[in-house]
């Protein structure tokens, strides 16, 4: 385990110096204890100063820029693609084909055929995926050092040696794997707002009118032609950014790169459409209907674009209406006169345009035209007065806070490269995060009050989703139009190119140190100095979760988890908020089935004022009956939620069938609870449970920090070294048996569902504390992975699911085996019988193959530098270490056992352990639709109300 911290590294990551200089930050500084004054916040402009991702960049001749950041930290690197196009540049009548080629980019290129997600996952990248939204297209994954040169002929050659791979079964395939993308998304609830959205702002023919996902029709008509002309007209090197961030330096790279890279011809330049941002001649307003719970009323006007001088402050003024936890629509609708379950305000920001939304959940019961007209009222009064300094601070902290969290990754969805790929993108400047960071330092509230006016005086468009019936899905035709039988290929030559480079060799995890103390009341604090950003995480973790919560009071510990939140140690809920974003901090309470958790996320320069404000949470929290009735109709309202969404309906249904309705596991795994129980909880509930649970005697602290041990253990102890248990005793939780269960379905009838959701497993002889290393190498092989043989029969192979999953779910007792497979409606039957077909295949004569083994050795032993890379992830590691009783060096031996695995050893891992015949199946869906199919697979069917 190394000793040596990562945030001694951190000047290669925040430096206080100019792009490109060397870099040169101190550690962020010693932790002071609380003193017992009012807490006191660096300003900040004192935080921002040092925030720097220092980077080289060069040009090749074929228009390829590229981006290095060096971070020898760890011994990984992020690879980030990112071409100039998108969905706004799609051609009339193929909307969703910017998206659609996406998933083709996948799928196999001239020199390496085949998935290039198992490839990729082979070799073991991390935060792997790709995207497309309104103005971009990206690809990246982070991956161990040694596999960067593979990595980058893979991506070279699906930018320059893709025409001759592409196919018709290749469209085909992934057509139909889009469109049951669309028909999850579409089949959640108010699932079909964002088309209204689009259609109403944007007249038509305007580039940002039409989704990324695009209409069914257009996505059936799509061709082969049109894919081969789209990757010819955009996918060229000059119309991309490629990043490089992590353990690589500029010459190494550039090596690497003009080596693969460098020979692909320049193509045409794409010049993103252009669009005017537009003005509605008059307010719009629409009513819908859908399969919801609460009413919602929507206000949307579009704004301006990213690079706009009044995208911040437009982002500034929409926090504070509606982003913080202390926002006046909060203030006014939630927690004020209680008439909206939950209220938010955005300004999203794209290329060429922006949109700012106001949303209000309305509570049951409520008018919903007359909260709407409240949240006006809201809006107007803000207009006239604009904000306060203190407010736009407060936004300005939380923007630096969460920019810090991002800038832990190299990779992933918001880490450096990301970061810098989208300034260069977007303002022809990698370092266009910094001008943003200091717009928040610099923005007034007079800024914020003329900018909110100029562009909410405008036309709105108003919304309202009502509950009630949908109108009739628009479904894909049964043969797509776009289909070429026998396409013939292009006039294109294949160009030869070196060989695929092979791997190098991976040294082993070398996870960050791991040390315990314990504060003088006896609570153990298990600690690791491991954060690459001047940033302090605190998970104060106690023996409880869900299943303690009383039988007959489901839901009673969520309550009191918001409660906790809400007001404590003389604070009331605004009062408390707005301490939260002064601090930059967050502070959450949550539990699982097993544990119960107060979490924070502190800037280290305020740990002090931050810890202090932790301890009211979980010491002093007061449970004043209005406010808790304030939180029970807002958990109501989340259960009425919960049983309105596919997911939703069937967790409730399967957990419940698998462990029994009486089990400590067989309820709602959300912990929102049964409404019966939830109207039932009075407050001297809450304040029972909270002393026999929140107590030091229950409670374990764990902490990832880039200060040291003797540091943080000191405003520790001044925080809670005095804290002392109750005299009543310590809670008890009862057992979490599995339920007998025979094999069968349970069939939900969620009506107009285009899509049905299919669940199904089994509680297995295995409790948490198992060391399952081969049984879930095994899984991945079966169900977990992209390419495990679930995912590749349903999705890759059928195209009748987006993505279907199963695996282990982690639980301190029983284990449950839970397969997940949304998949479209009218082939729901022969979905389940593929699935049980896959697993007796792979539990008899069809077990791991020796390439599946390889697979899997490989990505095991190599991922595991990626999978440890940010204080979060080393701190829920520290956490499921002690919840599963793991050595702390549980991971740094798992590279040497992902190694020697054997395929008998996969094969007996599941054998005899998981059994198709005792599956227990959850459908989510159309009953009309659905129930036929069901029948006809001999089991028995049973069918419920989705109430």
């Amino acid at each position: 385990m190394r000793l040596t911290a990562r945030a001694i590294t951190l000047a290669a990551v925040l430096a206080i110096a100019a792009p490109h200089a060397a870099p040169a930050l101190a550690a962020s500084p010693a932790v002071q204890v609380a003193t017992g004054q009012a807490p006191q916040a660096a300003p900040v402009s004192e935080l921002i100063a040092g925030i720097n991702i220092p980077y080289e960049s060069f040009t090749l001749d074929n228009g390829l820029r590229v981006i290095v950041h060096t971070d020898r930290s760890s011994p990984i690197v992020a690879v980030s693609v990112w071409y100039n196009v998108g969905s706004k540049d799609e051609p009339q009548g193929r909307t969703g084909f910017a998206h659609l080629f996406e998933h083709l980019m996948f799928s196999g290129s001239e020199n390496a055929p085949g998935s290039y997600i198992t490839r990729l996952v082979g070799m073991g990248a991390t935060d792997l995926n790709g995207t497309t939204w309104f103005d971009r297209t990206n690809y990246f994954q982070t991956v161990a050092t040694p596999a960067l040169e593979q990595v980058l002929f893979l991506e070279s050659d699906r930018m320059g040696h893709l025409l001759g791979a592409l196919t018709q079964e290749q469209l085909d395939t992934q057509r139909g794997v889009v469109q049951n993308e669309k028909r999850q998304g579409d089949n959640q609830p108010y699932g079909l707002v964002q088309y209204a959205r689009l259609e109403a702002l944007f007249p038509p023919g305007h580039p940002y009118r039409h989704s990324t996902i695009g209409s069914m029709a257009d996505l059936d008509a799509a061709s082969l032609d049109d894919v081969r002309t789209w990757f010819i007209d955009n996918y060229g090197p000059n119309n991309a950014v490629l990043v490089l961030a992590g353990d690589v330096d500029v010459a190494t790279a550039r090596t690497l790169v003009e080596r693969h890279f460098g020979p692909i011809p320049r193509g045409p330049q794409n010049i993103p459409a252009q669009a005017a941002v537009p003005t509605l001649d008059a307010p719009v307003s629409r009513v819908m209907r859908d399969r919801v719970a609460n009413v919602r009323v929507q206000r949307t006007w579009t704004g301006p674009g990213l690079l706009d001088a009044d995208a911040i402050p437009l982002a500034v003024g929409a926090s504070i209406l509606g982003g913080l936890a202390s926002s006046r629509l909060d203030s006014a609708l939630v927690r004020g006169d209680q008439s909206a379950v939950s209220v938010s305000a955005s300004y999203q920001p794209f290329q060429r345009v922006g949109f700012f939304d106001i949303t209000v959940n309305v509570k049951p019961g409520q008018d919903a035209d007359a909260v709407a007209a409240r949240a006006e009222q809201v809006l107007a009064e803000f207009l006239a007065e604009g904000p306060t300094e203190d407010e736009v601070r407060r936004v300005a902290t939380q923007q630096v806070a969460q920019r810090l969290n991002g800038l832990e990754q190299v990779g992933g969805f918001g880490g450096r490269a990301t970061v810098l790929a989208e300034g260069a993108l977007y303002a022809d400047d990698p370092a266009f995060y910094r001008r943003q960071l200091q717009a928040y330092a610099d923005v007034t509230p007079a800024q914020v009050r003329e900018v909110m006016n100029r562009w909410l005086s405008r036309p709105v468009f108003a919304l309202k989703v009502e509950p009630g019936e949908r109108e009739a899905y628009v479904e894909a035709q049964a043969a797509p139009s776009g289909v070429e039988a026998g396409a013939a290929p292009p006039d294109y030559t294949p160009t030869a190119r070196p060989a695929m480079p092979d791997l190098g060799s991976v040294v082993d995890l070398d996870f960050p140190a791991v040390e315990r103390t314990t504060l003088s009341n006896g609570i153990q604090v298990v600690f690791s100095q491991a954060a690459a950003t001047p940033t302090t995480r605190v998970a104060m973790e106690f023996n409880a979760g869900w299943a303690a919560d009383p039988a007959d009071r489901l839901g009673l510990q969520a309550l009191m988890l918001n409660a906790m939140t809400e007001n404590a140690g003389g604070l009331d809920a605004l009062a408390l908020a707005e301490t939260r974003e002064r601090l930059g901090a967050s502070i959450n309470a949550n539990a699982s089935l097993d544990r119960t958790v107060v979490s924070l996320s502190a800037l280290t320069p305020n740990l002090a004022p931050s810890l202090d404000l932790l301890s009211k949470v979980v010491r002093e929290p007061s449970f004043i009956p209005s406010e808790v009735e304030r939180l029970r109709a807002q958990q109501l309202s989340q259960i009425a939620g919960e049983l309105s969404s596919p997911a939703g309906l069937g967790s409730r249904a399967l957990w419940a069938a698998l462990y029994g309705e009486g089990s400590a596991y067989g309820r709602p795994v959300s912990g929102l609870g049964m409404a019966e129980s939830v109207r039932a909880v009075t407050v001297n509930d809450i304040e029972a449970f909270h002393q026999s649970w929140i107590r030091p005697d229950n409670a374990t602290i764990f902490v990832v920090s880039d200060r040291p041990l003797a540091e943080v253990t000191a405003a520790l102890e001044a925080e809670f070294g005095d804290w002392n248990a109750p005299a009543i005793p310590r809670g008890e939780k009862p057992q979490a048996a599995p339920a007998e269960a025979s094999s069968r379905i349970i069939l939900v009838d969620r009506p107009q569902s285009p899509q049905s959701l299919i669940l199904g497993g089994q509680v297995l002889d295995l409790t948490g504390s198992a060391d399952r290393l081969v049984l879930d190498a095994s899984l991945e092989v079966l169900g977990t992975g992209f390419s495990s043989r679930i995912n590749t029969d349903l999705r890759e192979t059928r195209g009748w699911s987006y993505g279907a999953r199963s695996a282990v779910n982690g639980v301190e007792g029983p284990l449950p085996y839970v397969i997940n497979a949304p998949v479209q409606a009218d082939r729901t039957g022969e979905s389940i019988a593929s699935l049980i077909a896959v697993h007796n295949a792979y539990l008899g004569a069809e077990g791991a193959t020796a390439d599946e083994l390889q697979r899997i050795a490989e990505a095991g032993s190599r991922r595991l530098a990626g999978q440890f890379e940010t204080a979060q992830a080393v701190l829920g590691t520290l956490r499921t270490n002690a919840l599963y009783g793991r050595s702390d060096t549980y991971w740094e031996e798992a590279g040497a056992r992902y190694r020697g695995l054997s395929r008998e050893a996969l094969d007996g891992a599941v054998r005899g352990r998981i059994d198709p015949s005792r599956f227990v199946w959850v459908v989510v869906g159309d009953a009309e639709i659905v129930r036929p199919q069901l029948e006809a697979l001999g089991l028995p069917v049973e069918v419920r109300s989705n109430r």
